[in-house]
């Protein structure tokens, strides 16, 4: 479940928003037609750091047709109140070989490719990620090898997620109120 367009489907922005600040419990269902409250099993009163999201990371694929627009405002909601939060933003883009002949012929092209820059610039624009937060990778779908051009986006981008990750634990850690 993402967020689909339409209030009866997908994830609500506001159960997210409330996952990101640890107001949700583990094995929380996410049900669409009604959203978390504080009567809810699934609700957390009194959510510890460990509880936060320390990293909010959005994926979309290179190869799907535009984003919704109704779609794209929920994911620039959910970032804002991400960034209100101090937490660190970041997106993947995947399918990148699917949806650029370029790249499927050389991974290599990865960034010389004027359709998938083109992908993350709108994605950026429309979100608010920056450019250099996103990162684009390679699925593997058909390999039955590892492949390490392949291997080496991957790694990119879950090395940025550890670092964010990691810087937004130090900060907790030393801010006044661990916020």
């Amino acid at each position: 479940m993402g967020l689909e367009e339409g209030s009866d489907s997908g994830v609500r922005a506001e159960d997210i928003k409330l996952a990101m600040k640890g107001g949700v419990r583990e094995g929380y269902k996410f049900n669409p037609l009604s959203p978390l409250s504080e009567r809810d099993p699934g609700y957390n009163p009194t959510p510890s750091p460990d509880d936060r999201v320390h990293i909010l990371v959005c994926v979309f694929s290179a190869n799907s047709a535009e984003i919704k627009g109704s779609v794209l405002q929920k994911m620039k909601a959910i970032r804002e109140t991400a960034s209100d939060l101090a937490i660190p933003q970041m997106a993947i883009v995947t399918n990148i070989d699917a949806a650029c002949a370029e790249i499927e012929k050389d991974l290599k092209n990865v960034y010389m490719s004027k359709h998938l820059k083109k992908k993350m610039t709108d994605f950026s624009s429309a979100v608010g990620i920056p450019m250099n937060c996103i990162c684009p990778v390679k699925n593997y779908s058909q390999e039955i090898q590892i492949n390490d051009e392949v291997d080496s986006l991957i790694v990119s981008a879950l090395r940025l997620i550890i670092d964010f990750g990691d810087d937004f634990i130090d900060n907790m850690q030393t801010s006044p109120a661990g916020q």
